[in-house]
């Protein structure tokens, strides 16, 4: 059994990551899971949240959402529609979006859909902001 993983994290846009670690923690559809070198295959859902992994006794974190996590041979492979690194987040525009998606789910008037659009834009927001502000 090895003793590291190969984490590989993508988006449509690019290559964000691609590391040798020591453990990866995903947030699956169905919650987090922890994957650690000789676990077994599985594929799985993103949910909006934050990947952790751990590199030579220190802990990364990155804000996900949306797409998949593919684990086979040692290898993590998350496909994602969004992934970006703490420092890459604009703390002052994820408050805003906050702000504007409370603003608008206060006063909810439309449909199911639309609101739980909105409840997924405000989930990101948060992510984002809590990311931004552990830096």
């Amino acid at each position: 059994m090895a003793d590291q993983l190969q984490l590989e994290v993508v988006t449509p846009e690019r290559r964000v990551l691609s590391e040798s670690v020591n453990s990866v923690t995903v947030p699956g559809r169905t919650g987090e899971m922890q994957i650690l070198p000789g676990h077994a295959a599985l594929i799985s859902e993103l949910q909006t949240g934050v990947l952790a992994y751990s590199l030579d006794g220190a802990t990364h974190q990155l804000h996900v959402s949306g797409g998949f996590v593919e684990v086979n041979n040692d290898k993590v492979s998350v496909l994602a529609e969004i992934a970006e690194r703490p420092e890459e987040i604009d703390a002052a525009r994820a408050r805003l979006a906050r702000e504007h998606t409370e603003k608008q789910l206060s006063s909810w008037s439309g449909t199911e859909e639309d609101f739980e659009k909105a409840r997924v834009r405000l989930e990101k927001s948060m992510v984002r902001l809590q990311l931004a502000s552990s830096r």
